[in-house]
């Protein structure tokens, strides 16, 4: 009897499920979505747990996520290669960790090339689903874009020296993401030192770093508030480009109610997220100038001497890719024609 009844009620629990639309246990889906931010990360708040949660609603909750941020399952570096194999089904990608493997996505992060995080994410966006950027950067890698955004224009952050000129930048160690702001930085006189934004911290206090070249919201996502003193503002030291991928091998595999429902958030999310990080820059500044760090707009003739200094920054980076096979220079008139379009 006990057989029997235990066989009802497991019948009438699928019967109800199928009525009311709840997918069982058995019928969901489940997703290992890893990522480097710390918890509370405002790209943790702006896209990835917005994307879950869209993703969930659109797929009736038959698509559910095991979301890993700070580096559970694995180094920021090692992310794509770990979504490549498996071991995580969507896995943040900074192409500047990969610059091996990602080199053409720096692109979007050229000094002086836009002004918002929404301009540089619908040009570089429309590049990798519409443009060369998709077939060169990410089919070539096996993997497929779920969403990508482009932070905006990243300011310098000195330890302990005013940042009242150009000069004041000679010799200064600062965090550099690689590729591109390399060569900005080398081009302003101070020393790039490639790190992973969660190695920062550690970096400065130990004095390995004497600043870094980094976002805003950044800065009070890594509590880096009491480790720099001086920052400049209104310039424009490139940017950074944020992905989340998952491998083609992988995607295929999904039924296609499942793709349909992440492709559709992770579009609106693209959207979404540059609007936050853009209404969250005027914030940050406030809150960080209340830590009693100095943020100071460098003299015109000096924003002058930036903007010869960095005037062939974008062709060194496409001249220096074109000479390896890359197509530096073609993704370079992409990307420029892409912000053109905006216009």
């Amino acid at each position: 009897m006990r057989k029997y009844l235990t066989s009802l009620l497991g019948t009438a629990a699928l019967i109800l499920a199928t009525l009311t639309g709840t997918a069982g246990a058995e019928d969901v889906l489940k997703l290992r979505l890893a990522d480097s931010f710390p918890s509370g990360h405002f790209i943790g708040r702006f896209a990835v747990l917005p994307f879950i949660e869209r993703v969930k609603e659109l797929s009736n909750n038959t698509v559910q996520f095991e979301y890993y941020p700070a580096q559970q399952l694995g180094k920021a570096k090692d992310l794509l290669a770990l979504t490549q194999s498996g071991v995580v089904d969507i896995g943040y990608v900074g192409p500047s960790y990969v610059s091996d493997k990602m080199p053409l996505s720096a692109v979007a992060q050229l000094p002086g090339m836009f002004h918002t995080s929404c301009e540089g994410t619908k040009a570089y966006w429309s590049i990798v689903k519409d443009g060369q950027l998709g077939k060169l950067e990410f089919a070539k890698n096996g993997v497929v874009p779920i969403l990508a955004f482009v932070l905006p224009p990243y300011q310098i952050f000195s330890r302990d020296r005013p940042l009242n000129d150009v000069a004041s930048l000679a010799g200064l160690k600062l965090r550099s993401t690689g590729g591109a702001m390399d060569i900005m930085t080398k081009d302003l006189g101070a020393v790039p030192v490639r790190m992973a934004a969660p190695d920062v911290y550690e970096a400065l206090s130990r004095g390995t770093l004497d600043g870094l070249i980094f976002p805003w919201s950044s800065i009070l996502a890594y509590n880096l508030g009491n480790d720099v003193k001086y920052a400049t503002n209104g310039e424009n030291f490139g940017s950074f480009v944020v992905t989340y991928l998952m491998s083609e091998a992988k995607w295929k595999q999904l039924p296609e109610a499942a793709r349909a429902a992440i492709g559709k958030a992770g579009e609106e999310a693209v959207t979404r997220t540059c609007e936050l990080i853009d209404a969250d820059e005027a914030e940050a500044i406030k809150k960080i100038g209340a830590m009693g760090i100095q943020i100071k707009e460098l003299p015109e003739a000096e924003k002058e001497k930036v903007n010869k200094l960095l005037a062939n920054v974008s062709e060194q980076w496409a001249k220096n890719l074109d000479d390896k096979g890359r197509a530096g220079t073609a993704v370079l008139k992409e990307f420029r024609a892409a912000l053109d379009a905006q216009n």
